[in-house]
C-alpha cells in the first residue's frame, strides 16, 4: 500500500478517535490514557509517564481513516516490529485505531 503523509486533517480525527476512547474506555486516567505523535506517514500511540513517551505501537497511514498498518513496540529490542502478531492483543487489530490501541491495552496493561 502506498503510504501517505498524514495531513492536518486527518490529525486531527486521528486525535479525536484517541481522545473519545479515552474517556470512554479509559475513563480519562491519565496513567492509561494514549497520547500520539506524528511524524511523516506515522502515527505514534503510547503513554506520556514521568515527563517520557512510552511507546505502545505505530501505526501507518494508507490514505484511509479506517485500515491503517501495525507495528507493535518491542521492549526487547527498541523497536516497531509490523511482522510480530504473537502478543497479547493481537487479536484486537482490525485496521482502526480503536483496534490499535485495544491491541495496545492488552500486549501493555496499564
Amino acid at each position: 500500500m502506498a503510504k501517505s503523509k498524514i495531513t492536518p486533517d486527518i490529525k486531527e480525527q486521528a486525535d479525536t478517535i484517541v481522545a473519545r476512547f479515552n474517556t470512554g474506555v479509559l475513563y480519562n486516567d491519565p496513567d492509561a490514557g494514549y497520547v500520539t505523535r506524528y511524524r511523516g506517514a506515522f502515527m505514534y500511540l503510547g503513554h506520556e509517564q514521568g515527563g517520557g513517551f512510552w511507546p505502545i505501537c505505530r501505526l501507518t497511514y494508507t490514505g484511509d481513516i479506517e485500515n491503517w498498518e501495525f507495528a507493535i513496540y518491542k521492549y526487547s529490542n527498541e523497536r516497531y516490529d509490523p511482522n510480530d502478531w504473537f502478543f497479547a492483543g493481537s487479536g484486537e487489530i482490525d485496521g482502526s485505531i480503536e483496534g490499535a490501541m485495544r491491541a495496545g491495552l492488552e500486549a501493555y496493561p496499564p
